[in-house]
């Protein structure tokens, strides 16, 4: 994830590689990073807050204390700490810094990857205005960021976050749909895939409700009523809004934790 943010900021043209360092223990990703980014990449966490004022913590939860806690003497009223760290809730992340401690909690998720992704984001108590407009700037490098209250960081996961897996799932089950009709595999998967890609630009962009373009395809006596007759019998959008809460629920145990 830090290398997708990295190369995104990189590419919108945010940043230039050489005002981007990062600190991983690992040889092979830091080799990973370099090679993504053409970044400089440390050992020391210490190092990379030495030489940036905004940090982003990238880590998975169970490394955020270690993590701060290498950085903490360093950290100063100029820094702003950006955590994508999963549950870990701002009082935890300002609890570990020094008091006064501009920090955003980020929910981001996996499509940042390739610059299309959703994040959700939420300010801590001493992050300013010119903080959040900031963030938000950078993750509208990797696709589009909306400010959230912390408390509802934890839908945003059930819903963005998790939801690319739910949206693999039925891309392939179209694609099985296909299979099963007659089309090749490689030939449905594509047509699955870019339907997908093709129904979600139109509410982006059209501004439409779903339900009012969903009826702009179903024709009385049609095709796509026969299709959406099954999608409810199968109880489809019942299913995905308990996914949805379940994701959810357990987003805020792992936040209790």
């Amino acid at each position: 994830m830090a290398t997708a943010l990295a190369r995104g900021f990189i590419n919108a043209k945010f940043v230039k590689a050489n005002q981007l360092c990062a600190a991983d223990p690992f040889d092979v990703a830091r080799k990973h990073f370099a090679a993504e980014t053409c970044a400089k990449t440390v050992t020391s966490n210490l190092e990379t807050a030495e030489a940036a004022k905004v940090l982003i913590l990238a880590t998975k939860p169970d490394q955020v204390a270690a993590a701060l806690a290498e950085i903490s003497g360093a950290f100063t009223k100029n820094h702003l700490l950006i955590s994508i760290a999963a549950g870990v809730t701002l009082a935890k992340l300002e609890a570990a810094l020094p008091a006064g401690a501009r920090v955003i909690r980020v929910m981001p998720n996996t499509p940042a990857l390739v610059g299309a992704g959703a994040a959700g984001f939420a300010l801590g108590k001493h992050a300013t205005a010119a903080d959040a407009e900031l963030a938000k700037k950078l993750l509208s490098a990797v696709g589009v960021a909306m400010q959230v209250k912390e408390n509802l960081l934890d839908a945003v996961t059930g819903l963005s976050g998790s939801g690319p897996a739910y949206v693999y799932q039925f891309i392939e089950a179209l694609s099985d749909g296909g299979v099963a009709a007659g089309l090749p595999r490689d030939i449905a998967t594509k047509l699955a895939a870019q339907t997908v890609l093709g129904g979600a630009k139109m509410v982006l962009e059209t501004g439409q409700h779903p339900g009012a373009l969903k009826d702009q395809v179903t024709s009385p006596g049609g095709t796509t009523i026969e299709g959406l007759h099954e999608l409810e019998k199968g109880k489809l959008r019942a299913t995905v809004i308990s996914a949805v809460r379940a994701a959810t629920e357990k987003s805020k145990k792992l936040g209790q934790a």
